[in-house]
Parts: structure tokens; C-alpha cells; sequence
């Protein structure tokens, strides 16, 4: 008990050391201007701080938004969003860093997801924005009009690429998609996430687990069963049945991943994702045959059933291999934890080997019934000589 006690204390000094060094490295900052900030907070992704000065008197505030460790050819934004949250609608301060070092600031209002931040003025009024690049620290200037007096307000921050002079596509990575929260002007309060971006972000992780169970877990598994089952004669017929239970549950979860798929893309205009978008219609589509497939097979004995076989075989790993595919394009596009994607390796390993061994163990026995088949001819032969 003493030694978990002492655990937990290393793990909160560490803690309370990380959070003091962070807000430390805030209000310590030294800006070329030589303004200093009443108020400082350092935001929790993105490695970036917001510095300000409130004037009640007149409802404006005095900001530096500044962003550390930024590249040539990058832009940074910082943007209140005044109406909702996240980045449709947001109000923003753009600085765009050319391959020369130099930066430009301005406004821009987000009215798309398939915006480039082009220079646009805002809701409300910035007497004043400017931007500098000092070692490596990106910083925007800015006077805010804060509209209707208030002081409480949603805030997203982003950092993307600068192509041909034009701000690009900002990642879709963990630190990119959490870049978003609250900031009170007055209390000094911020706050991290939101429930427009939590709530995106659960339906995202919902299309991934229900499609990388489904199309490349089950998919596999059911071809498996149909494959090496049915070469035991105690597991006649019931190979076929386990074979149908589990491509048909596939298809239905992968069905219901799909559907999610198709209302993130509604919710998220401007944002694609092509192949892993084709690879997904492909696979619908495919999997939709396979199902109507079912109801037109000819009985054994029937002379298109060869015909069927082929076709309904080759549709069926062509959907597997899409299915693992697209798997990897999902996880790359969610980009979690780097656990989630071994793990996912892990099984596909795990299936890699049975398979392995389950297709040698079929060959020895369809071999064995092949020998003891002419054995049986040969002696039968013989007993009629």
C-alpha cells in the first residue's frame, strides 16, 4: 500500500512540476515589442500560448497569440468563434510564414470547411493585426472589439502547410482535431474541447471500430471457416452455416459503419478522404453482390455452380484484402495511439498463422483421403481381377 501511495505522489509532483513549468515558460516570455500581458494561459495542444490584456472600459482586448517551434512555409491561426464552436464560423487571425521567413497577417471568417483562409474582415472590429517570426516562435498581434461586451467566448486554433504562397490542408491528427475550447477575457479561464468536436470525434472513432470489426475481422474470419471447416466431415453442413452467420453479421455491421461514414461526410463538406471514400462504395457494393449472390446459388450438381464458385470466391478475397486496405486507411485518418493500429496487426498476425496451419492440415488430409481413395480403387480392382 505504501509503495502505490508513493507512486501516485511521484506521479502528481510530476504533474504539478510539467503544469508549473508550462505556465512559467507563459508569463516569462519576452515579446520584441517588450508589451507585456497581464494574462497568460498556455493551450493544451498544438504548443501554443494566448497572452492578453482586457480593457473593460471599452470591451477590447489586447492578444498575442503565439506559437512555438513553427517551420518556413506554415501558417498559424488563432480564431474566436462567436456562434459555435469549432471551425465553421470561426473568426480568425491568420499569419502565413513564406519560404523567406517573412510573415503576413490578416483576418479571415470561415465559412466552409473547403475554406483557404483568404483575407475577409470578421464579425466584429480589429482596429489592429500584425505578425512577426522571432526564433523560431510565431506570434500574432491583435486588438479585439469584443462583440456585444461579452468575455466569454469559443476558440480554435490551427497550424497547417503553405503551398505556392497559399495557406493548405491543416492535419487531421490528434493534436489537430482536439485544437479547440473556451477562453474568458476576464477570469482568465480556459477551457480544452467542446461538444461539437467530442461528438464528431465519437462518431469518427464509432466508423472505425464497426468497420475494422466487420469488413477486417469478421470478412476474414468467414472466409476462413468456409475454407478450412468444411474439409472435416463432422462439420458438414454446419461449416456453411457458421460461413453465412458471419458474413452476414459483417455485412450488417459493416453496413451500419458505412452509414456512419456517409454522415460524417455530410458534416464534414470540404473535408475528403478519396480513396479511403472509393475503397468504402467499393466495398458496399461488393459485399452487396456477395449478399444477392446467396440467393441465385445453383444446387451442387448444377452445371453453373463451377461458374459460381469462381465468381463468388473471387469477390469474396477481392473484399478481404479492400477490407484490410481500407482498415489502414481509416486508422491513418484517425491517427490514435500507436496501440490501436498494432493491435489491429496483431489480430491480422494471429489470423496469418492460423490460417497457416489450418490450409497444411487441409492439404494432409485431402492428400491422405487421396491415397486411401486409391487404395480403396486398387484393392476393389483387384478383388474383380
Amino acid at each position: 500500500m505504501g509503495k502505490i501511495f508513493g507512486v501516485l505522489f511521484c506521479i502528481l509532483i510530476s504533474n504539478l512540476a510539467s503544469s508549473s513549468y508550462a505556465q512559467g515558460t507563459c508569463n516569462s516570455y519576452a515579446f520584441s515589442r517588450s508589451t507585456i500581458y497581464a494574462t497568460c494561459v498556455p493551450l493544451p495542444v498544438l504548443n501554443s500560448h494566448l497572452h492578453w490584456n482586457y480593457h473593460s472600459s471599452n470591451s477590447t482586448v489586447d492578444l498575442a497569440f503565439r506559437h512555438a517551434g513553427s517551420d518556413t512555409s506554415q501558417w498559424v491561426a488563432w480564431a474566436l468563434n462567436i456562434n459555435g464552436q469549432g471551425m465553421l464560423g470561426a473568426q480568425a487571425l491568420v499569419a502565413v510564414t513564406g519560404s523567406n521567413g517573412s510573415v503576413q497577417a490578416y483576418t479571415s471568417s470561415v465559412t466552409g470547411y473547403s475554406t483557404g483562409l483568404q483575407p475577409s474582415p470578421l464579425s466584429f472590429d480589429v482596429p489592429s493585426v500584425a505578425a512577426e517570426r522571432v526564433n523560431g516562435d510565431v506570434v500574432i498581434y491583435a486588438t479585439l472589439v469584443l462583440p456585444s461586451g461579452g468575455t466569454r467566448f469559443n476558440q480554435v486554433w490551427q497550424v497547417g502547410p503553405v503551398n505556392n504562397g497559399a495557406p493548405g490542408i491543416h492535419g487531421l491528427g490528434a493534436d489537430n482535431r482536439n485544437s479547440l475550447g473556451s477562453v474568458d477575457f476576464i477570469s482568465g479561464e480556459t477551457g480544452a474541447g467542446g461538444s461539437i468536436g467530442g461528438s464528431r470525434q465519437r462518431r469518427r472513432n464509432t466508423h472505425g471500430v464497426l468497420n475494422a470489426v466487420s469488413w477486417g475481422v469478421l470478412m476474414p474470419m468467414g472466409a476462413m471457416a468456409a475454407r478450412y471447416l468444411k474439409v472435416f466431415s463432422v462439420a458438414n453442413p454446419a461449416w456453411f452455416y457458421i460461413h453465412a452467420a458471419t458474413q452476414t453479421s459483417a455485412y450488417i455491421v459493416g453496413v451500419a459503419g458505412w452509414a456512419t461514414g456517409l454522415k460524417l461526410g455530410s458534416d464534414s463538406a470540404g473535408v475528403t478522404h478519396q480513396s479511403h471514400r472509393n475503397i468504402g462504395i467499393i466495398l458496399f457494393s461488393f459485399a452487396t453482390l456477395q449478399v444477392f449472390a446467396l440467393l441465385l446459388r445453383p444446387k451442387p450438381d448444377n452445371k453453373y455452380r463451377f461458374y459460381w464458385n469462381i465468381y463468388h470466391h473471387s469477390l469474396g478475397y477481392s473484399i478481404i484484402i479492400l477490407s484490410i486496405i481500407n482498415v489502414y486507411e481509416g486508422l491513418d485518418i484517425l491517427d490514435p495511439e500507436k496501440k490501436w493500429k498494432n493491435a489491429y496487426t496483431g489480430i491480422l498476425i494471429a489470423l496469418g498463422v492460423i490460417t497457416v496451419i489450418l490450409e497444411a492440415l487441409t492439404w494432409f488430409i485431402v492428400l491422405k483421403r487421396k491415397k486411401e481413395d486409391k487404395r480403396t480403387h486398387a484393392g476393389a480392382t483387384n478383388g474383380h481381377a
